[in-house]
């Protein structure tokens, strides 16, 4: 039945007197729709990426602004808001354009409700397998971090969801930073080869030997498969190098081809990257690297509704990446034949928790494991007259709010807050809870500082981050978001060439000074232990104080050179 006839039949039940709930039935009809997806071909394979830490469901809004420079502008994932329907087909207002994109967030929240959540998700999933004997799932990495609960069970809470979910393959990115020794015992003990962890490009510095299983062989419906292991190419640069001082990274292109080559000798008729690199270095490498089928990937949260083929060498590769925060389940299908690939399907199913009951199971494991912290996740610090959210390639209303909080409580001139990704949002008139906060800056190196910077090392700081972001080789982009600014504006030309896209810098309206001296304020240093307490405690301080938090004016850099561009929301 489709959701036409589910409607005519809805009518017809009415009119004969049927004591029907009229919205509750809508919701089970879009439900029903939205997430039967026929059985295709033989091999099954379900991914979730990037869901940091998230247990419950939540509020998270897609960005207004990610912009592609050369050759990515124009094609996903650099595609927001309206361009971002009309390319994939979906209706302005639809359920689906509230999943994918930010336009009206916040009416579509209220109207569909709050997204992702274990329990959920759970339930996708089981559903999704029930269809599909011998499914994988695959679990693209950076899941034990972005909670408070997650920073003090160090990702045990996480482990213990992943578990129940039924995770199979993993790879990683935050994750290493709890640590090498955290990172071998979790390995070995809690996830006990339940899941297996892959990365084939993480070596000893010494003699570069693999410290993880590179790629693991699975048997699905008789079909070989090979799952090769690509965790986040940079972890050394875009976090704290101690954490993991006797271990390499790298995108590894020669090695990656070689366990490609590997496992199809030793049978594998299917080869899946399950990857950390972010889509635009997977776009990248999908094109220089021969015999691998699929890439699922992460670390850059786009959600992308289709899958992107990339033609190279040796045939062909599907590509996809699948959002973030618990809010995508991903199912990649595939029609096996004469031992290769000759057709697939790809859905990216946004978990809507208004339309998937909690897995009971799940739930109880959830309530049990947040129960000793509820009291102090759940204080209530102010509220938030404006919708708070961070994700967006320049700035965002919660990260205005954390360098406002830093300008105040630290004293200082100027305040740096890191471009990270994860992050969830609280919309307008809702209570700001420690939780949010956490949701926002719960890492390993937290420590809020105070330095003193010259001009001339403040413009070059912004350079350097904005050729991570902006570079227009994929394999050169090193970093999360442009790092949020207060108490300074500037121009961005994201186009220009390294060292040339910041310009027009002005603390409170006049000129930047090159060799004036200015206090700064930053956190999430990769420095090892610098002084200072951490992030979180400041900004709940400067929302104790307030009570109440006025809609956030962004400090956004004004854009030059991107008339057009897709990557930018009307």
């Amino acid at each position: 039945m489709n959701r036409r006839e589910f409607l005519e039949v809805l009518a017809a039940g009415a009119a004969a007197g049927l004591a029907l709930d009229a919205p509750e039935a809508l919701e089970q009809a879009g439900g029903d729709a939205l997430y039967r997806v026929p059985r295709f071909g033989n091999v099954s394979l379900l991914h979730v990426t990037d869901t940091h830490a998230q247990l419950g469901p939540a509020w998270f809004r897609e960005p207004s602004v990610n912009i592609g420079v050369g050759e990515a502008a124009g094609r996903p994932p650099h595609l927001v808001g309206a361009h971002l329907l009309k390319a994939f087909g979906i209706a302005p207002g639809s359920r689906e354009a509230y999943a994918f994109t930010c336009l009206d967030f916040e009416r579509a929240a209220r109207t569909y409700g709050k997204v992702g959540g274990y329990a959920h998700l759970a339930t996708l999933v089981k559903r999704i397998r029930a269809e599909r004997p011998g499914a994988l799932l695959l679990d693209g990495g950076d899941a034990w971090q972005g909670s408070g609960l997650a920073l003090w069970t160090r990702g045990a809470d996480m482990i213990a969801a992943q578990l129940a979910l039924g995770v199979d393959v993993m790879t990683a990115h935050w994750e290493f930073t709890y640590g090498a020794e955290r990172l071998r015992q979790a390995v070995a003990k809690e996830l006990g080869g339940r899941i297996e962890f892959v990365a084939q490009n993480v070596k000893t510095r010494d003699f570069g030997d693999p410290v993880f299983t590179p790629w693991v062989a699975r048997e699905i419906n008789g079909v070989p498969v090979a799952i090769v292991g690509q965790a986040f190419p940079y972890t050394p640069i875009a976090n704290p190098r101690h954490f993991v001082p006797e271990w390499t990274f790298g995108i590894q292109e020669e090695a990656l081809q070689k366990h490609v080559e590997a496992a199809r000798a030793k049978g594998a008729q299917v080869v899946v990257l399950l990857s950390h690199n972010g889509m635009d270095v997977d776009l990248k490498l999908a094109s220089r690297v021969r015999g691998i089928d699929a890439v699922l990937g992460g670390h850059t949260h786009d959600a992308v509704p289709q899958a992107v083929m990339v033609k190279n060498a040796g045939g062909s590769t599907i590509v996809t990446n699948g959002g973030s925060n618990g809010k995508f389940l991903g199912v990649l299908d595939l029609d096996v034949r004469a031992g290769r690939v000759a057709d697939f399907r790809y859905r990216l199913l946004p978990v809507f928790a208004n339309l998937l009951p909690a897995d009971p199971a799940m739930q109880t494991l959830i309530d049990d494991v947040r129960a000793p912290h509820a009291a102090k996740l759940g204080e209530k610090l102010a509220v938030t007259e404006g919708l708070l959210y961070r994700r967006g390639n320049f700035s965002g209303s919660f990260d205005q709010l954390i360098v406002e909080a830093m300008l105040t409580v630290k004293g200082a001139e100027i305040a740096f807050s890191p471009g990270f990704r994860w992050g969830t949002t609280v919309p307008s008139g809702e209570t700001i809870t420690m939780e949010h906060v956490l949701d926002q800056t719960a890492i390993t190196y937290p420590e809020c500082t105070l330095n003193e910077l010259s001009g001339g090392e403040i413009k070059a700081i912004l350079e350097d981050v904005c050729d991570n972001l902006f570079n227009p080789d994929p394999y050169l982009q090193q970093g999360g978001d442009m790092v949020r600014v207060g108490g300074l504006s500037f121009a961005c030309t994201p186009g220009a060439k390294m060292g040339s896209r910041i310009s027009d810098l002005r603390h409170r309206g006049e000129p930047l000074d090159a060799n004036r001296r200015y206090k700064v304020a930053g956190w999430a240093s990769v420095q090892e232990r610098p002084a200072g307490e951490p992030i979180w405690e400041v900004v709940a301080t400067y929302l104790r104080d307030r009570r109440v938090i006025p809609q956030q004016r962004l400090n956004a850099p004004r854009l030059e050179g991107v008339a057009g561009n897709a990557g930018l929301a009307a």
